[in-house]
């Protein structure tokens, strides 16, 4: 991602009129702020700035709208770039994807699952479509198909990182954790996590004290590294989660929605199931814009 922001640089020096390019610089800064590559707030307000560009350059494009949508503020002011992005070109099959997130964050699963199923047959052979179908399938505690969709998604290939890391969180809302761990470290084998080095202590702690064990040692060094690395702090929220430490999960979860940090699919993560009677939940939702 950082050398295609790197390539959407070059070609706007090219063309310093490419909405085009624009929107790809926008997209580039927006997945980064989203998968914790940089920080939420220097990220998005760089994303932002060039999804503007973008639109003010072609407002008839509909990879500039889909941009602005995944960096505007306002819940509803996103919904109508998207849907002005899946009108000007239906066939877009990222605004499609990208759609349906949405409406997962909003809590819509019906509505994100039949956008992401559009998507998967405008591009069937996109990994990262196929495998967020399982994703909203999961999140719909709809298992067994999230595991059979995933499974699918790693015979196109079985070296996507994301899926392993997928499949093994619905492994282990199923209780299946043996399962569970061996896919995260796989996931982590071929690098789909951010830091790789986590790897053997964390197998040495599965071994030696089973699932609590591996959170513990995972925590213990994901607080480590956040010395001298961003780590997003909703990363902490879910281990803590994990652990049935309601207290501490909330800590970083007020944490993270003060830090910007992507709090998008706290309404429908399995995870927090065992907090949303909790007030404090309902209240976090309204206050970040999920209401619940």
């Amino acid at each position: 991602m950082k050398r295609g922001l790197e390539c959407f640089d070059e070609a706007l020096q090219k063309d310093p009129n490419s909405a085009l390019a624009y929107s790809g610089l926008a997209d580039s800064y927006g997945l980064l702020g989203s998968f914790n590559f940089l920080p939420p707030k220097e990220a998005y307000p760089k994303a932002h700035a060039a999804a503007m560009k973008a639109l003010e350059l072609d407002d008839t494009l509909a990879e500039a709208h889909l941009a602005l949508a995944d960096s505007v503020d306002g819940l509803e002011e996103q919904e109508k770039h998207f849907k002005r992005a899946i009108e000007l070109n239906p066939g877009y099959a990222t605004a499609h994807h990208w759609y349906s997130r949405y409406l997962s964050t909003m809590g819509r699963l019906d509505e994100a699952l039949k956008e992401i199923q559009r998507a998967q047959e405008l591009d069937p052979l996109s990994l990262i479509i196929n495998d967020n179908v399982g994703e909203v399938y999961g999140w719909a505690r709809q298992y067994d198909k999230a595991i059979e969709q995933l499974r699918e998604t790693l015979e196109m290939d079985p070296n996507f990182a994301r899926t392993h890391l997928d499949l093994g969180v619905t492994y282990e809302y199923k209780g299946m954790f043996d399962e569970a761990i061996a896919e995260f470290q796989k996931a982590r084998e071929l690098g789909g996590e951010n830091w790789p080095e986590l790897r053997a202590p964390l197998q040495r702690a599965y071994e030696a004290s089973g699932y609590r064990g591996y959170y513990q040692e995972q925590l213990r060094l994901l607080k480590e590294l956040s010395k001298h690395s961003y780590v997003a702090p909703v990363s902490i929220a879910m281990i803590y989660a994990r652990l049935g430490d309601k207290e501490s999960a909330f800590t970083w979860l007020e944490k993270a929605n003060r830090d910007q940090t992507s709090l998008f699919f706290i309404k429908v993560e399995p995870v927090y199931d065992s907090m949303r009677s909790d007030p404090r939940f309902r209240d976090l939702l309204h206050r970040a814009g999920l209401r619940d």
